[in-house]
């Protein structure tokens, strides 16, 4: 994974390999950790890109990538830890953060997607992670944390002038 483009901090810090950042939200560790990513990315992805817009997704998703990969990457330096880190998760969490925006932001509830549900989902999400082996949970909760501000950022919330003139059309 290394050779590929993993994460690993004395690689990016020492050598200036600033690539990896990015390049290790690409690469998995094994099919069951790529196919898990991939249903999570499906699953957030849908429910995100419609209220975003596909650019705007896509900003949000490679931004959260970098922040979470950057809070790991100051986690394993400021440790000592010699860990080489891969995976679309931080990112993917960065999706969970946003929704948490526009659930918050419409009140409650987006489209059939409630409040109540989508805490729970980054609670467990979460404590699936704390409470597993080998898994990066300062990815986690730096894609999070970004998805979230991306998304307050990002989101504009439709107003009713702007879908009356849509209807028109």
């Amino acid at each position: 994974m290394y050779d590929h483009g993993a994460v690993f901090a004395p690689a990016v810090i020492e050598n200036g390999e600033y690539y990896r950042l990015f390049t290790s939200m690409f690469l998995h560790f094994d099919f069951s950790h790529l196919m898990n990513n991939m249903i999570m990315l499906g699953a957030l992805g849908t429910t995100v890109e419609p209220e975003l817009g596909s650019i705007k997704t896509l900003i949000l998703y490679l931004l959260s990538g970098l922040g979470g990969n950057l809070l790991s990457l100051g986690a394993d330096w400021t440790s000592g830890a010699l860990v080489v880190s891969a995976g679309a998760s931080g990112a993917i969490f960065g999706l969970m953060g946003a929704l948490v925006w526009l659930v918050i932001r419409n009140r409650g509830g987006y489209g059939r997607i409630y409040g109540r549900r989508v805490y729970l989902m980054v609670g467990l999400s979460l404590y699936y992670g704390f409470t597993s082996t080998g898994v990066d949970n300062y990815a986690h909760v730096g894609g999070l944390i970004c998805g979230f501000l991306l998304a307050i950022c990002l989101y504009r919330k439709r107003g009713k002038e702007k879908i009356i003139r849509e209807e028109k059309r």
